[in-house]
């Protein structure tokens, strides 16, 4: 059996999660979009909560297309806030709407949001070296910079923590520790 990360445990969508996608590099604009409202939804709750609601959203927010999420009427938000299979959370939902909006004003201006977003790591993933999950800090300088200016251009649940945890699930940073396999496979 592989050495994983400490944080995964024994649920198969989790491990699946975590062996082929999370650290991976995105760079396909409705995949960042995607992971961006994932997060956003995720404040406050766990990870594996919102994994399992995944496929809900993705049905319910039109495969997270920000062109139609961002057309989201008042009465298509009501709509989507009495379906049970999402998180039910106005502030969230109206944020996912106001993102979509804000995610199609940054693409105009950089021709990509994979272009906008990765210029908070140089475009280029940071590997980090940690032994330990308890080592892997909550948020960092970039995530700041990164949370300051989405906040800027009208990003809504996009904290530093937030935005830490879309760098790690996107790859834009290597967070997985050294043990790991997955560590190994995506540092080359």
């Amino acid at each position: 059996m592989p050495t994983r990360c400490e944080w995964v445990t024994s649920d198969p969508l989790y491990i699946a999660y975590h062996d082929e996608e999370w650290g991976r590099p995105v760079h396909d604009d409705r995949r960042l979009f995607e992971f961006l409202i994932l997060e956003g939804v995720q404040a406050g709750l766990s990870w594996l909560t919102v994994l399992k609601k995944r496929e809900n959203y993705r049905a319910a927010l039109d495969e997270f297309d920000p062109v139609r999420v961002a057309a989201y009427s008042p009465r298509r938000i009501e709509t989507l806030l009495q379906d049970k299979g999402l998180i039910r959370n106005r502030l969230k939902m109206n944020a996912a709407v106001a993102n979509a909006r804000a995610f199609l004003v940054v693409q105009a201006a950089f021709g990509t949001f994979d272009r906008y977003i990765w210029q908070f790591v140089d475009g280029q993933p940071l590997r980090n070296r940690w032994r330990t999950t308890a080592a892997i800090p909550a948020w960092t300088p970039r995530s700041e910079a990164m949370s300051r200016d989405l906040k800027k251009r009208g990003f809504r649940f996009v904290g530093p923590t937030v935005c830490y945890a879309y760098m790690q699930a996107t790859g834009m940073v290597n967070d997985h520790i050294v043990d790991c396999f997955c560590y190994r496979e995506i540092s080359g």
